[in-house]
């Protein structure tokens, strides 16, 4: 469920024409639903209901200050993967002490700031990390707070790229090789136990491997709580979204079409699965979601720069770009792309959606049919507000897009466009290369 919808012919964000947006701040734009990512908060915390629960909002999915602020209001703590995502947290005033630290290298200074801001916990990837933070906590006089992430080679059946619970995968210590990596880290004298913590992918659109996961890890855990009185298991995140019919997903009609054993997955099928196989171990509980929480409270506005008939096939040449939105080039990801105005008496066009960079890859839809839409006119990319920001580049040198903020009737940009200027502001052409 998300907040986008059509009011009349216009495409709205909650109460805002999106068209407004984009005459005011321009395109491309992102433009991210306060309400939606309030809900999906909401309803993922109710899911799991009897569990000592805390939501540790993955970052790395959309790291602008204000839905960083507005995560922290909502009570989330934050799943962290660089000491920069640790100082965005703080700057936005959210708790770092509930918060926790992953990541497969982290570096000395990363961890001596993890250490002297506060965090909730290290989630360690290795057996070398465990010394390395064990040797800065002891420079620091303190003891770091550590779960090691464990790897139960369970298949996520996710995209190559965002699965990371095989034993192929870079992330996390074998889980046959767990037991021992705790009773090393248990002579370390500058690290404290306190939970163990799994994640298996992204994207994923089954409870199946979930709970198949938890089963296989549940039996260490509570053998740990035995040994070494840990207090925590983190669970990760993964839950998928709807990237298919994105728009139309908005609507309790739509869902309520769906047979149930094609239903996409839903916190509620999930709380239900793994609520009863992580009660018993009476651990406080950690969920680590991006994407579910973000994904689908998020659309990039673009604004057709052509309409290019070929021989072969038809180019909408749009000015978002792949520097905007990676996802499509880089996973060959599915995004819904819908006009701002519907008009149901215009023909239908089939075209491939194109940027502007120079290379082929530059591509968002192949052979994609969509109301015909003409230079000047606006379209939406559905289900944006995930990996699309913190994921974007000054390829080509195009500046960063801008940011918006929607709630109710109410509209704030978040982040500005970045102008040319701030690009080479750290740029600096050397005396010895004179014309």
């Amino acid at each position: 469920m998300h907040h986008f919808h059509y009011a009349g012919q216009k495409l709205h964000c909650e109460s805002v024409d999106l068209a407004a947006i984009a005459q005011l701040h321009g395109t491309p734009t992102y433009v991210y639903s306060a309400q939606t990512i309030a809900d999906n908060y909401r309803r993922l915390a109710s899911s799991l209901t009897g569990l000592d629960l805390q939501i540790c909002y993955a970052m790395k999915a959309n790291s602008n200050l204000a839905v960083l602020r507005h995560f922290a209001n909502l009570g989330a703590a934050f799943d962290l993967v660089s000491g920069g995502e640790l100082r965005r947290v703080a700057a936005a005033g959210g708790d770092t002490t509930r918060s926790v630290f992953a990541g497969v290298g982290k570096s000395e200074a990363e961890i001596r700031l993890a250490l002297e801001t506060g965090v909730f916990g290290f989630h360690v990837e290795s057996e070398p990390e465990l010394a390395r933070i064990n040797h800065v906590a002891g420079q620091l006089g303190r003891k770091a707070p550590i779960a090691i992430r464990i790897n139960p080679d369970v298949d996520a059946k996710t995209h190559a790229k965002i699965t990371t619970g095989k034993s192929d995968n870079k992330f996390g210590i074998p889980l046959k090789h767990a037991a021992a990596a705790y009773a090393a880290a248990a002579q370390f004298p500058h690290l404290e136990l306190k939970g163990v913590q799994m994640h298996i992918g992204s994207q994923l659109t089954s409870v199946t491997p979930f709970a198949e996961a938890v089963a296989k890890v549940v039996p260490f855990v509570a053998e740990l709580k035995k040994l070494y009185g840990i207090t925590y298991f983190s669970i990760g995140g993964g839950i998928g979204i709807i990237y298919q019919d994105a728009l139309a997903s908005g609507s309790q009609a739509w869902w309520d079409a769906q047979p149930e054993a094609e239903r996409p997955l839903t916190p509620e099928a999930y709380g239900a699965a793994l609520t009863p196989l992580l009660a018993p171990l009476g651990l406080k509980i950690l969920l680590e979601p991006g994407r579910f929480l973000v994904g689908n409270a998020g659309i990039l506005l673009s604004r057709v720069e052509y309409l290019k008939r070929g021989a072969a096939k038809n180019f909408l040449v749009v000015d978002a770009a792949m520097n905007d939105l990676v996802r499509p080039a880089m996973y060959e990801a599915y995004h819904e792309i819908v006009p701002l105005t519907r008009d149901t008496t215009r023909a239908a066009l089939k075209a491939d959606i194109v940027g502007p960079i120079c290379e082929s890859g530059d591509c968002f839809a192949k052979d994609r049919t969509l109301q015909a839409v003409g230079e000047g006119e606006l379209i939406a990319f559905m289900s944006a507000g995930a990996y699309g920001y913190t994921m974007a580049s000054r390829y080509n040198t195009r500046g960063q897009v801008a940011e918006v903020l929607v709630s109710g009737s109410r509209f704030e940009l978040v982040n500005v466009r970045e102008s040319f200027e701030t690009m080479v502001a750290g740029e600096k052409i050397p005396g010895f290369l004179k014309i």
